[in-house]
């Protein structure tokens, strides 16, 4: 039987940046909506069960209250701590079930806790973060859509998904943890409220992704080289201090600045000290210092210069659902003609 799991993050689109920028506010109305909708385009493509994560706002069980669903809807028997930790163990579950796909609502925080639970279920990821990079804008009927038919095992997994890309932090020769979009080390020593906003802050930085059209740490690598979730490698680039200064043995003269949206509202001209592409599966060193990693635009590590600490590169992360072309895909082999 097609079995889909959904997991939605209430606490997604309300963090520190709606304060110090013009990030916007996802309701829990509309995310029920958005919800509402992807399990009506689940229904519609024959899935009848779905299995979703406890949380806070009870989001899914909210969705599923409508009297055009019939499909079964079924929490994880799971105790709900409202914690990152809880979107790992879920997705861990889920694997577990032999779910065949699991949409996702959140930024890339939630998609990244996802991925470290498992890296084997597709991911529909719908966007209503801040600086997304990872999940997309996709309208929630089109998401339960895709997500339906790629359960339903008539497409080519390996033809309408791409496998992400992770970014692996190694502290003393071991594995700690890891991101899907960018890991920033930041001067700060505290984790503190976590969300990564101001720029003067950030030292360094290692992308999977490079987008120009993005908004935050992968825009600004975006403008000094796009780089795709399909195409090899990665991105590394060193900011120049926030007094004006460059790395060591840098000329300031050769420093780059690229008008960059940093934020949701906030375009700066942002001062690059060095940058380079970044090979899958090499392990690049960081200047020992008090510092915190950040990942996925959250401070989660607090290091000291005792710490060797190592950011590889790898493909080795959940594939990522390409909406557009299932649809297209589903549509030329006549799947939707009833």
């Amino acid at each position: 039987m097609p079995l889909v799991g959904m997991i939605a993050n209430p606490a997604a689109s309300k963090d520190i940046r709606r304060l110090v920028a013009q990030g916007r506010v996802v309701p829990d109305w509309e995310k029920v909506n958005t919800l509402k909708r992807a399990l009506l385009g689940l229904q519609a493509v024959g899935v009848d069960r779905v299995v979703a994560m406890p949380d806070s706002s009870h989001l899914v069980a909210r969705a599923r209250d409508d009297a055009n669903l019939s499909l079964e809807l079924e929490s994880l028997d799971m105790p709900a701590l409202y914690t990152e930790g809880d979107t790992v163990r879920a997705a861990q579950m889920m694997e577990e079930m032999g779910v065949g796909c699991v949409i996702t609502l959140g930024g890339d925080g939630t998609n990244r806790a996802v991925a470290k639970g498992s890296a084997s279920i597709p991911i529909v990821a719908v966007s209503t973060g801040t600086n997304n990079v990872f999940p997309t804008m996709i309208e929630g009927t089109l998401a339960g859509l895709a997500a339906g038919l790629v359960v339903q095992g008539d497409l080519d997994l390996s033809r309408v998904t791409v496998v992400s890309k992770m970014l692996e932090i190694y502290i003393d020769g071991q594995y700690q943890d890891m991101a899907l979009v960018d890991v920033a080390l930041s001067r700060e020593r505290f984790v503190a409220t976590r969300a990564i906003w101001d720029m003067s802050t950030i030292y360094e930085v290692f992308l999977t992704r490079a987008e120009p059209s993005s908004i935050g740490l992968s825009s600004i690598g975006g403008r000094l080289q796009p780089l795709s979730l399909e195409e090899e490698g990665g991105l590394y680039y060193r900011l120049a201090d926030s007094v004006g200064t460059v790395a060591a043995n840098r000329d300031p003269d050769t420093s780059i600045k690229v008008l960059a949206p940093i934020a949701p509202g906030m375009i700066s001209t942002v001062p690059v000290a060095d940058w380079r592409l970044l090979e899958e599966g090499e392990r690049v060193p960081v200047e020992p210092r008090f510092c915190t990693i950040a990942l996925d635009g959250e401070r989660s590590i607090s290091v000291t210069p005792d710490h060797k600490v190592e950011v590889g590169i790898t493909r080795t992360g959940p594939p990522v659902v390409q909406v557009e072309l299932v649809l297209e895909t589903a549509a030329t082999l006549g799947l939707f003609r009833t």
